[in-house]
């Protein structure tokens, strides 16, 4: 059983059924799939992307929102979610603390990592926000770097797909499904895992990412709990297996 596991979850799975906003039966899901991770004593981190509020890229599409300003206000929404978990896992009894790389007093603790790790030792979930504090970074990469910071021994990349295919499912119906894959084969462009940067990242440091459903019941307690991988997908060192 994994004891430390960083879990990313996109924006845009907390979203309302028109895509925005923040979908309160979404939230009670993600709460409800965490509890019995925390009372197995998994320590765990979160990071929530901010798209179901906007997006960087889009929001300076136009030219009039400069890219790095446009950046800046995703990492704002990730905030908004990040506080939005917060408050569904008290809701159901556990310890949460929001660590923003924006600091941001009135709302949460600014990040420092020795804090941040004496809080997993101690219990309590951590949610990282404002991606790394950086534009022209993804919440993909901001996760890959806070697990690498805090010693996660995984990365969960919850999806609204069982694992990674060698071409979009949604699209076309003869994908085939990749149970492994190594760092460079999610490096090549007909695969979406992560970007480029946060696998690269994890290549570096060793640290196997895991695609899966998020919205498939107690799929995340099996992988991280049981160690059932056969509902998902993990990029890793194919050679150390």
């Amino acid at each position: 059983m994994a004891k430390r596991v960083l879990i990313k979850f996109s924006g845009e799975a907390l979203a309302n059924e028109d895509g925005h906003g923040i979908d309160s039966a979404t939230l009670k899901f993600i709460a409800s799939e965490i509890k019995p991770l925390v009372e197995s004593g998994v320590e765990i981190g979160l990071v929530v992307g901010g798209g179901n509020i906007i997006r960087g890229v889009n929001a300076s599409k136009e030219g009039i929102i400069r890219r790095s300003s446009g950046d800046y206000m995703g990492m704002l929404a990730t905030v908004i979610n990040a506080v939005a978990l917060q408050e569904a896992l008290e809701h159901f009894g556990l310890k949460v603390r929001v660590q923003s790389a924006i600091e941001m007093n009135e709302i949460c603790e600014p990040f420092i990592v020795r804090k941040a790790i004496r809080h997993l030792e101690k219990g309590r979930i951590v949610i990282f926000a404002a991606g790394t504090g950086n534009p022209f970074f993804t919440t993909d990469t901001a996760a890959t770097l806070r697990a690498v910071e805090i010693g996660a021994q995984m990365i969960i990349k919850a999806t609204k797909v069982d694992g990674v295919y060698d071409k979009d499912p949604a699209k076309y119906p003869d994908a085939k499904k990749i149970p492994i894959l190594s760092y460079d084969e999610a490096l090549k462009d007909n695969i979406k895992v992560m970007d480029d940067t946060a696998i690269a990242l994890a290549k570096d440091n060793g640290l196997p990412i895991i695609v899966c459903d998020m919205f498939t019941k107690g799929n995340l307690y099996n992988i991280i709990v049981n160690e059932d991988y056969s509902r998902c997908s993990i990029v890793t060192d194919k050679e150390k297996l």
